[in-house]
């Protein structure tokens, strides 16, 4: 007979969900894909605290619930995740989303209703006097005026009416060559002009110019393209590099990149061709 707990009454209870927690799964992710957390942090653009405390489960710094939502999306995203799974795992862990706030009813069966006022029969009457004299008033003024006008004409011919002008002719508008790829290659020599596509698949991309602004940062769907100039060169982080056909100053830049792999580039209007000496320069 023991007195007090067994050693395995002490040990953690797993549960029936022995799937891991949501920071896990997150920190698995970003190192299965060869992210940094600096990394993660400039694709999402999530302070690196904030990523850190995620990934320990800790959402107190996030400002709330709605935001820990939406970082968790963000970060998932970014690591190659379906934000889905994880933020059903949030809400059931954190009491669910707050149910919407009920509509207030458009018209209401107890609404008081306004008194009836009484008609105003004296404005009624002045408002009838002031039109009466303004009419009066009118008319004989308008008949002195139609009178003048009656004599002036018969007194002396019309003035002559000025012969219109002839319309000016508009000049034909220039015509404008419909947008294609061609137009890249027409790009000024004094730019860097640097096209991107997502093939087959998605891919994060970060775009900054020479003095480090931010041109684009985000999702680039499977399809889709975006073009960046600048006037020195253009700097570039590609999330999954296998996934992205690239284009420099219209010419196609033949890296083999690894799908997953992620790419620091950097691109000025010198180039490709002091990439046909390195294909890994940039």
């Amino acid at each position: 007979m023991s007195i007090g707990n067994s050693p395995e009454d002490d040990r953690p209870s797993l549960g029936d969900d022995d799937r891991p927690s949501i920071g896990r799964a997150l920190q698995q992710a970003r190192v299965d894909a060869g992210l940094t957390v600096d990394e993660v942090s400039t694709i999402t653009r999530v302070r690196i605290p904030i990523v850190h405390a995620i990934e320990q489960d800790d959402f107190t710094r996030c400002g709330g619930d709605v935001y820990a939502r939406g970082h968790i999306r963000t970060l998932a995203r970014a690591v190659g995740m379906d934000p889905a799974g994880l933020i059903e795992q949030f809400d059931a862990e954190h009491g669910g989303r707050p149910a919407p706030t009920p509509a207030a009813p458009m018209f209401e069966a107890e609404r008081i209703r306004p008194e009836r006022q009484r008609p105003n029969w004296t404005a009624a009457m002045v408002a009838a006097i002031v039109a009466i004299i303004g009419f009066v008033g009118f008319t004989m003024f308008n008949g002195g005026d139609e009178g003048d006008k009656g004599n002036a004409v018969a007194e002396g011919s019309a003035p002559p009416q000025p012969a219109p002008k002839p319309p000016a002719s508009k000049p034909a508008p220039d015509p404008t060559p419909d947008p294609s790829d061609s137009a890249i290659a027409a790009a000024p020599k004094d730019m860097v002009t640097v096209k991107m596509t997502a093939v087959d698949r998605k891919s994060w991309i970060s775009a900054k110019d020479h003095n480090g602004r931010l041109l684009f940062d985000g999702m680039l769907e499977a399809g889709d393209s975006k073009t960046f100039t600048d006037k020195e060169e253009v700097e570039l982080v590609l999330g999954d590099a296998g996934a992205i056909q690239l284009f420099v100053n219209g010419q196609e830049i033949k890296d083999e990149f690894q799908p997953g792999q992620v790419e620091r580039l950097t691109y000025t209007k010198d180039d490709p061709q002091q990439d046909e000496d390195d294909p890994q320069a940039g």
